[in-house]
């Protein structure tokens, strides 16, 4: 598989898991915190002003969110393989990193940078906390996926033929008795 197609599947996947882990964190943040988040504010900031998001409805604007946030996370991804093959190492330390990283350059970088939003050093710990902690998730979803779809073209095994050293190991999880 082309390792940008494989990133950018593997960023999917992470921005599915990133979603899922801000949703949660998110109900735990301190009720003066618990305003949107950084999708739906980038969101409201690039959309807003072209007058589109004036001619939606709430849940069309949540989809719009949720649109551009999963394209970024798959951009993100697309890039991915790239830096992982430079860097090298295991594949969820290396996407945790390349999280953090892209964390880094959109809240400290271009984001402020364009005036979208304000710098994360600006932001409440809980709320940077918890976009830090998104971002583990993404990339090490990210990191992941992406090395297993990249392996995938090169090793071929048919799903009745068993991993080598299945068999060594005890199964992770046992059925009932």
């Amino acid at each position: 598989m082309n390792h940008s197609v494989a990133g950018a599947i593997a960023g999917l996947a992470g921005t599915v898991a990133m979603t899922a882990a801000m949703r949660a964190m998110f109900r735990a943040l301190p009720e003066k915190d618990r305003y949107p988040l950084p999708p739906r504010l980038i969101t409201d900031r690039v959309v807003g002003p072209t007058g589109v998001m004036d001619a939606m409805d709430e849940p069309e604007r949540r989809d719009l969110t949720l649109a551009l946030h999963y394209g970024y996370g798959a951009a993100a991804g697309a890039l991915y393989p790239a830096v992982a093959r430079r860097i090298g190492g295991p594949a969820a330390l290396t996407g945790v990193g390349y999280g953090l990283a892209v964390w880094g350059a959109s809240y400290l970088g271009w984001i402020p940078a364009m005036r979208i939003l304000t710098p994360a050093t600006r932001h409440p710990p809980a709320r940077n906390s918890l976009m830090l902690a998104a971002h583990v998730v993404w990339g090490g979803v990210t990191g992941v996926t992406a090395a297993y779809l990249m392996g995938a073209g090169e090793e071929r095994r048919s799903a009745a033929e068993p991993m080598e050293g299945a068999r060594d190991h005890a199964p992770a999880v046992r059925e009932p008795a």
